[in-house]
């Protein structure tokens, strides 16, 4: 039998970068500090010492020219992988990822394919200050022609990459930066994972919590509570933001009639909003109390710890909600 291994986050987006590698001679790595600093969170780390320089490539520090060499790369037939060192970053290469990954299949009429993936960390928690901490991966499930994966969990870290390789069309994958030191169980069995759906991580029965990335993790923490106070959650890990599982939320929500989203990122034109719109228009009738939405406060994400803490959702504002919703005053 196989032996659970306990493992972090960063180690299994390490060991799935290690396995794209070693199975495919088309992949490489490039990125702003990947190869001789090990990556700005240590998810590199030693790749350029067992690949070299050829297949671990360190970029200048240009998102627009290294993200467009990736693009080019991957239309002639290579496996690119990009790491943008933070999402504020990517902005820089927004011309590239959304003019041109996005639309060239659809442009060439599928003469070109664009099997791109672009690694980036997202999210806050990490005291870095507004230009490194906020959560923009909204704005990406918002483009045609992008897949957008959220992982939260270790086995999502360790597999997603192998699947989003196999996608002809460009691939982003957002890893909150809070997450890399986590640490738990990667079952040796589990060898792939699904990349088109949500995932309901914990049953429940008064309410649906809808969440990905790091809030996922804060939805669990919440459901702890809740359940100790005799209400029952249901945890839904979106994991795929573009395109959104719409079946297993309105699943859910039939289910529990209640619904809280949570989502770092601001409430103005949120995913939250999006996929409380989708609620509202396909399961209206189902909901027996209003939609809930704990997202980032409407601010420059603070540096002071207190002030972050205070922009970003917490456990406690998912209690609070959930509460309110199956016991109203």
């Amino acid at each position: 039998m196989n032996a659970v291994v306990t493992i972090t986050y960063r180690e299994a987006c390490r060991q799935a970068l290690r396995d794209a590698l070693l199975s495919d001679p088309r992949t490489f790595l490039m990125g702003e500090d990947i190869g001789r600093y090990g990556g700005c969170y240590a998810v590199t780390k030693g790749l350029l010492d067992e690949f070299g320089d050829e297949r671990v490539r360190d970029t200048p520090l240009s998102e627009s020219a290294f993200v467009g060499a990736g693009i080019g790369a991957a239309m002639v037939g290579m496996r690119p992988i990009v790491e943008i060192m933070t999402v504020n970053f990517s902005l820089l290469a927004l011309d590239q990822i959304v003019n041109n990954a996005a639309t060239i299949p659809h442009m060439s009429g599928g003469q070109f394919a664009v099997p791109l993936v672009i690694r980036i960390a997202t999210g806050g928690g990490r005291r870095v200050a507004a230009q490194h901490s906020h959560s923009l991966e909204g704005w990406y499930a918002h483009i045609p022609g992008l897949r957008i994966l959220a992982p939260a969990v270790l086995d999502d870290a360790r597999y997603m990459l192998a699947a989003a390789l196999k996608d002809p069309n460009p691939v982003l994958i957002f890893e909150h930066v809070m997450l890399y030191n986590n640490e738990g169980e990667l079952d040796p069995a589990v060898t792939e994972v699904d990349i088109h759906r949500a995932k309901v991580r914990r049953a429940g029965t008064d309410v649906s919590v809808i969440a990905y990335g790091n809030g996922l993790i804060k939805a669990l923490a919440a459901a702890e509570a809740l359940a100790a106070d005799g209400i029952s959650a249901e945890i839904i890990d979106l994991r795929v933001l573009r395109p959104l599982d719409t079946a297993t939320l309105l699943a859910s929500v039939a289910k529990t009639r209640r619904c809280v989203i949570v989502d770092e990122g601001w409430k103005s034109g949120s995913l939250a909003a999006e996929i409380g719109m989708r609620i509202a228009e396909e399961g209206f009738f189902d909901l027996d109390a209003p939609l809930r939405r704990i997202c980032g406060r409407e601010v420059p994400i603070p540096y002071a710890p207190h002030l972050e803490d205070a922009a970003l959702p917490q456990p406690a504002d998912i209690i609070a909600a959930a509460r309110g919703l199956v016991r109203p005053a």
